[in-house]
């Protein structure tokens, strides 16, 4: 791989040493459109292309080269730009972390040639958790990838063979609707409950494929009550939405753990529709604090990854003190 070299003329001026047209012109954009973005990012800074070479002058010049820098390594790793990965780029290196480490991890590779991967440096710490840990808590406001990251992980262990089967599972709690009015029998009357995960299922797997891996019982979904009684081994498995468990099914779910298991836990709790708001998330961080190969990560505003608005909801939310 061509390597990229800085000069620093002075402390106020970089020149970034692009290796090969080819790369220049995608680092670029189309008709110059993320150099464009980073010139309003950094508008102290004077940029100016050179051939291969990108000239800057004034201001953060040191973080602009950078910034560059981890653009050209994303393009090396066959990643594609566009103004969406530049500008997460942009607020990465702001925060001193590396886009090029972020962006190019690959979880699970799914249909059509896609790439399950996290888009924040909260997601990437969100996966390498899960790595790293036999019990991951994941907690964090609607649209930072928190259910589909989990699964993802889950297919990845599963195809590996590090595991033998996923199991799906989340409290059936009512929110605002009433379950008993919906037609069909427990399991018609449950699965809408249970939808959001087989939609991120049907993201990782053909849907042929998650068929037959859910008639050999390789991917069970199932309400949170049917895991009562079970000791689940050899098993990836995903509590999702687990704000609307109360205490009691909390311990429950924990405790039905066994041996070589890995446990992802969900939940927002913002959004508590359980009776008289007694989630089994609530101070469970205090109470399990110091145990090893446990982990909690906390996913915030910066790591929504759906429609620019939603995080600007979630945004005002926090600001009125609602989130």
């Amino acid at each position: 791989m061509e390597q990229m070299s800085n000069t620093f003329s002075s402390a106020r001026s970089v020149d970034v040493v692009v290796p090969g047209a080819h790369l220049m012109a995608e680092l670029l954009g189309l008709r110059d459109g993320n150099l464009r973005l980073v010139e309003r990012a950094f508008p102290e800074t004077d940029v100016s292309v050179r051939g291969n070479v990108i000239h800057l002058e004034g201001g953060p010049t040191e973080v602009v080269g950078r910034l560059f820098e981890e653009l050209v390594r994303l393009l090396q790793r066959g990643e594609a730009l566009d103004q969406v990965v530049v500008g997460r780029s942009i607020e990465m290196v702001r925060s001193d972390q590396s886009p090029s480490d972020v962006l190019s991890d690959e979880v699970v590779r799914m249909p059509k040639g896609r790439s399950a991967k996290p888009k924040t440096a909260g997601q990437k710490r969100y996966v390498d958790a899960i790595r790293e840990n036999v019990i991951t808590f994941g907690l964090g406001p609607a649209g930072t990838g928190k259910s589909w990251l989990a699964v993802a992980m889950a297919v990845q262990a599963l195809q590996a063979k590090q595991v033998q089967r996923i199991i799906l599972t989340r409290p059936a709690v009512e929110a605002g609707e009433r379950l008993g009015f919906l037609p069909g029998d427990l399991m018609a009357k449950i699965d809408p409950y249970l939808r959001p995960l087989y939609d991120a299922l049907y993201d990782m797997l053909e849907p042929e494929a998650a068929a037959r891996l859910v008639e050999r019982q390789a991917i069970e979904v199932a309400p949170l009550a049917f895991m009562r009684g079970r000791t689940l081994n050899n098993s990836f498995i995903i509590l999702d939405e687990a704000q609307n468990t109360t205490p009691e099914q909390m311990k429950m779910f924990l405790t039905r753990i066994g041996f070589n298991s890995r446990v992802v836990v969900t939940g927002d709790l913002t959004q508590v529709d359980v009776a008289q708001g007694r989630s089994g998330l609530f101070d469970l961080e205090r109470v399990l604090s110091g145990i090893d190969g446990l982990a909690f990560v906390h996913l915030g505003k910066a790591d929504v990854v759906r429609h620019r608005i939603v995080a600007d909801i979630v945004a005002a939310y926090e600001d009125a003190g609602r989130g």
